[in-house]
């Protein structure tokens, strides 16, 4: 009896535990088993290889992480050829390939040539990054132009499309929407929020860009929000990632809405902190003889 067990859009999976883009490697195998995850979810890649930022581009806050890594990643062609082979290897569960875009046709393609790969169950679209038609306002930010993305994408592709939404717009609803109508069949929210760090003594940045994006502990109740708001006008599910360190906190994502949750910067902290929380929700779901179904979207206000 799986307990656990939850659906994402088209993806069964055996838990409602992932981690967050960016954030877990493979090397994580040697502190657990990591197919007990219910998914797994790739670092960003884009259609060329990016060096990313300059350093210093991490800096630890009292409670929670700045970064400004700026997609460092090997180019979608050397992913399909070198690590998706690797990762079919180590990994029996679903793996989501997280991509992004400068452009909508920069989007298509590269989902054109990866749907030409086997082994992918989904891909999380990554729409938090400028867009370069648009004088480098960030995708996610503009409902019109998440809908025609989501839409081009849709038609390329049956295997699942989760839609990574930025908290840093207006009204995020209007944004989930969007990509709803688009064909999205779920959503990951949130990304980061926007933080910035400065040495009080020397005035000088933490950080070497500045502004950035802030993750980890702090971020928890803003991630709820807004996960709260978006089940309130969307239909389709949502993969929850803001904060979350254990197995307590992925249950007020549930009770918010979330169908799955995503673990990133407290693996950080803790590289167990998955497989605890799989563990903990396990142990919690048996006792109280419950399902996952039956908590999800039951807040009590």
């Amino acid at each position: 009896m799986n307990r656990l067990q939850t659906k994402l859009g088209k993806l069964e999976m055996q838990n409602p535990v992932t981690v967050a883009s960016g954030t877990f490697g493979t090397e994580y195998a040697d502190f657990f088993d990591i197919n007990k995850l219910g998914a797994y979810v790739t670092k960003t890649i884009t259609k060329h290889p990016k060096i990313g930022n300059p350093p210093p581009r991490l800096y630890e806050t009292e409670c929670g992480l700045l970064n400004s890594i700026g997609l460092q990643n090997p180019g979608v062609e050397v992913f399909l050829k070198e690590h998706l082979p690797e990762l079919k290897t180590v990994l029996k569960i679903p793996i989501i390939v997280s991509f992004s875009g400068g452009t909508i046709d920069e989007f298509t393609s590269m989902l054109d040539l990866m749907e030409q790969a086997e082994g992918i169950a989904g891909y999380e679209v990554n729409i938090s990054c400028p867009n370069v038609e648009k004088e480098g306002i960030a995708f996610g930010v503009d409902a019109l132009v998440v809908y025609e993305l989501i839409r081009r994408l849709r038609n390329l592709t049956d295997k699942e499309l989760i839609i990574k939404l930025t908290p840093n717009v207006t009204d995020i609803t209007s944004i989930a929407m969007a990509a709803e109508e688009g064909g999205a069949d779920s959503l990951a929210l949130i990304n980061t929020v926007t933080g910035m760090a400065i040495d009080p003594l020397t005035g000088k940045s933490r950080v070497k860009m500045g502004i950035c994006g802030y993750s980890g502990t702090a971020i928890k109740p803003i991630a709820l929000a807004n996960v709260y708001k978006v089940t309130q006008r969307v239909k389709i599910p949502i993969l929850a990632m803001g904060g979350i360190c254990n197995w307590q906190d992925a249950m007020e994502f549930f009770y918010a809405g979330a169908s799955a949750i995503a673990i990133g910067t407290y693996s950080f902290v803790q590289p167990t902190a998955a497989l605890d929380t799989i563990m903990g929700l396990e142990q919690y779901f048996e006792l109280n003889n419950l399902f996952l179904h039956d908590i999800i979207g039951k807040v009590r206000l």
